[in-house]
């Protein structure tokens, strides 16, 4: 049996499978590793050494995957770039993260070129990948003119920046291990286990989110050390997905709810016109998933849905379609080897079904918030750290979340959980999506607002606000109803399902200031 590992599995088949990029071309086992190994040459020809950072501006694409791999085989933290930042957002990630190697896209040219000179990034340590970017280098010129593998090889580790929904996003850091990179952290093993995922097994992976995010490229990166074939979507389409999974036979995806309801919105005729049989295990997470969405996906696609809650950070919960149906709403005990514990205000945990602070625990696991030592020690307790999470636990150890502290709406001295109100708004057939927050109120401090998104079609106004009102009242106490309900085309979230709900909030607060 051929042993896991990029380097391992490329030696012993080389012309296996490894990425099929989104314009369908393959990428074989031996032309990645030999283009992580050249590319990691190029690092080190540049004078990077191990813990020195490069950042990456690249679509979903088998050469983000061969810069990642390079940069693991090399010892040096990779900062995959979120390619929806402006110019100075990407400037201030190159700055902060001290990236000494910056590889771009053609695509993005314009705000790569700008964003390395804000940061000051050496024009040779700049380099484009397909189509060019004036002032950088092409990568294929990156360690060209050789074949021997990097030396020394040392594992590297990925460093994502937080997705700043609040502040300035901050990179999550680890130290690095030291180990072989041929070697397949156990953890990755185990992590898969958890899925039912192990080793070759005629698994395919689909990568259908942007992979500058942190669960994104460690499910990818773990496919391919696993001899997991991965294909690529470069823009999502629930069309586009259904008809991958059928052509490749794809055994396992990442998802988000958001890609759920939009898979939910296609026609009858569309959905059933697909054989997903081959379909083994579909994961979520990254936000919050409302009951009738994850109702409807599992009478769809059967339980073959399982959900995860984890952080970045590291250690997290995992819930089955069987557990989940028993317990809607629980994303799931703690991980094997991992801890859960929900805090009150004073460290102590909190009684069965009372909120409070969410703390993980996973092994030794340990990281910073790069630059920011004030943000790493709030996180901390102990060996545990939180995210800002509030939840509570039941008294089978399963975990239900309310929503984000930074969230949490104080209304007349009472907590509010937005959370729970956009799950009941969301199940309304007018909401595509909404989001909820607390705006300025003078006697009651907050007053809840909510932020629709109506599906294709809908006319909005006064009538339908009294329509979702009316829909709420009996599923929620009238003080969790909202005061005002404003409409908007299309809310803020980033591919991954992540809501920018600053934007929609800021405003509100910004007048009340100005005001003052």
């Amino acid at each position: 049996m051929t042993g896991i590992g990029l380097w391992n599995i490329a030696s012993q088949d080389p012309d296996g499978i490894a990425v099929v990029d989104p314009d369908g071309h393959v990428v074989t086992y031996g032309e990645l590793a030999a283009e992580a190994d050249r590319v990691g040459r190029g690092f080190q020809a540049l004078g990077l050494a191990p813990g020195d950072t490069v950042a990456m501006l690249l679509p979903n694409s088998a050469d983000l995957l061969a810069a990642e791999f390079a940069a693991l085989e090399t010892g040096l933290y990779s900062v995959p770039l979120n390619w929806h930042l402006t110019a100075a957002e990407i400037a201030y990630i190159l700055r902060d993260s001290g990236a000494r190697v910056f590889v771009a896209h053609g695509r993005f040219a314009e705000v790569a070129a700008a964003a390395a000179a804000e940061a000051s990034i050496p024009a040779d340590g700049c380099f484009a990948a397909a189509g060019g970017v004036p002032g950088f280098r092409p990568l294929a010129d990156l360690g060209a003119g050789a074949s021997d593998r990097p030396a020394p090889r040392t594992l590297g580790a990925l460093m994502v920046y937080t997705s700043g929904t609040s502040g300035r996003p901050k990179g999550v850091r680890r130290p690095l291990t030291g180990a072989d990179p041929d070697t397949v952290p156990p953890v990755s093993l185990w992590f898969f286990g958890l899925f039912g995922l192990e080793p070759f097994d005629s698994h395919v992976h689909l990568c259908c989110s942007p992979l500058y995010h942190t669960a994104v490229m460690n499910f990818a990166v773990i496919s391919l050390q696993l001899g997991h074939p991965v294909v690529l979507m470069d823009r999502w389409d629930p069309h586009d997905m259904l008809r991958l999974i059928e052509r490749h036979r794809v055994t396992h995806s990442h998802m988000v709810p958001t890609q759920f309801r939009r898979l939910l919105a296609l026609p009858e005729k569309t959905r059933t016109a697909y054989d997903l049989s081959s379909m083994r295990v579909m994961i979520h997470g990254a936000a919050p998933c409302p009951h009738e969405v994850k109702r409807r996906m599992l009478d769809w696609w059967g339980p073959v849905v399982v959900e995860y809650y984890a952080a970045s950070e590291g250690g997290g919960t995992l819930i089955s379609a069987g557990d989940w149906l028993a317990r809607p709403g629980s994303v799931g005990q703690a991980w094997p080897g991992s801890q859960v514990r929900v805090l009150d205000p004073d460290g102590s945990d909190a009684p069965v079904g009372q909120p409070g602070t969410v703390y993980l625990q996973m092994g030794e696991t340990t990281f910073e918030y790069l630059g920011d030592a004030e943000k790493t020690r709030q996180s901390w307790r102990g060996r545990m750290f939180t995210v800002g999470d509030i939840g509570y636990l039941d008294d089978d150890g399963y975990l239900y979340l309310c929503d984000r502290k930074s969230d949490m709406i104080i209304t007349g001295g009472v907590n509010v959980y937005p959370a729970e109100i956009e799950g009941e708004l969301a199940a309304h057939p007018a909401v595509a999506d909404v989001a909820v927050f607390g705006i300025p109120h003078d006697e009651w401090g907050e007053e809840i607002k909510a932020v629709v998104q109506p599906e294709w079609g809908v006319t909005t106004g006064p009538e339908l606000t009294s329509e979702l009102l009316e829909f709420l009242t009996g599923r929620l106490a009238r003080f969790k109803l909202p005061r005002s309900v404003d409409y908007v085309e299309e809310l803020p979230r980033d591919p991954n399902g992540k809501l920018y709900k600053r934007l929609l909030r800021d405003p509100y607060w910004a007048a009340q200031h100005r005001a003052i």
